[in-house]
């Protein structure tokens, strides 16, 4: 990653700042551009994937921090956009590289470096820890002209998400409980009723929590536990997250192979759902679409 040399980086940005403004004045009877038009750079890749699915393709985006690249929901829509790297260490070059007339962040990492950001473009602040992922397609559908097209996904979702709970209640019962784990290479977690998983699970399909999960609050996102108390969550329905590398994998695979994985109810149902991190664990509306996508076609099979 290219350093951020900032006195000669601000001093350049006046230079292209001051002949946009002069563009502008003297070419349009306004400075103000058409909404549509807006090249938008996004510190998100939450806000990224909320502008994806308002049809609206960012000049640049962030990167997911542990990937180092765009979230692979996203990296189709992305061929021509610009890596701006992670949200917590963005690199101003490829920013500034990418001339956007708006940018788009999510207030908890842009605050330490936002008046950088504003030398470059206007910065509209979002706080994603507070709504839920329709409230900020929402916002976004309204900025930049979209809110129709906001409410026609988030009624589509709708309808997917009841044609899924339908099938789940068909196959398990309408009491079910479920719970989600995720595996990594180095622990187990289980997962709250708190985004990214809660949602989609507890609130959308109307799931109910195993023992022991709302009891977790929704503070963080998941615990850690280990394996010999799996079972005491007694859940009918088990989503299990395995991360995307080898020793992840090969945690779950032994994990399988335990008696105290083939002991558990849902195990021995075979009522398991191995799930991507991507798009599960995103927690956007082009995300949350996908996942149901996917439980859709493996409740079909």
């Amino acid at each position: 990653m290219k350093k951020w040399y900032l006195p000669v980086t601000l001093a350049l940005l006046t230079a292209v700042l001051g002949a946009c403004g002069n563009e502008e004045s003297t070419t349009s009877n306004s400075t103000t551009k058409v909404v549509e038009e807006q090249r938008i750079g996004s510190l998100s890749i939450h806000l990224t994937n909320d502008l994806i699915a308002l049809d609206i393709t960012p000049v640049g985006s962030v990167v997911g921090g542990s990937l180092g690249d765009f979230l692979p929901q996203a990296a189709p829509y992305l061929t021509e956009a610009t890596k701006y790297g992670p949200a917590k260490d963005v690199d101003m070059e490829s920013l500034l590289s990418s001339e956007p007339d708006v940018i788009v962040a999510d207030e908890e990492f842009a605050a330490a470096n936002l008046e950088h950001y504003k030398k470059i473009a206007p910065v509209q602040l979002y706080n994603l820890d507070e709504g839920t992922w329709r409230d900020h397609l929402t916002l976004l559908g309204e900025k930049f002209k979209k809110e129709e097209l906001a409410k026609q996904f988030i009624a589509d979702y709708e309808k997917k998400t009841e044609e899924v709970k339908s099938l789940l209640a068909k196959q398990y019962g309408e009491d079910a409980t479920a719970m989600a784990i995720r595996v990594t290479d180095k622990e187990l977690r289980v997962f709250s009723t708190a985004r990214p998983m809660g949602p989609i699970l507890f609130k959308d399909l109307n799931l109910e929590p195993a023992t022991g999960i709302t009891e977790m609050g929704t503070e963080e996102p998941y615990q850690v536990i280990s394996k010999e108390v799996i079972g005491d969550y007694d859940a009918d329905i088990i989503f299990v997250v395995v991360n995307s590398n080898e020793e992840a994998e090969k945690v779950y695979k032994e994990l399988t192979k335990s008696s105290i994985w083939k002991s558990l109810k849902a195990v021995q149902k075979g009522q398991i759902f191995v799930v991507s991190d991507q798009p599960w664990l995103d927690y956007s509306a082009l995300g949350n679409s996908m996942a149901m996508d996917q439980l859709y076609d493996q409740l079909k099979k």
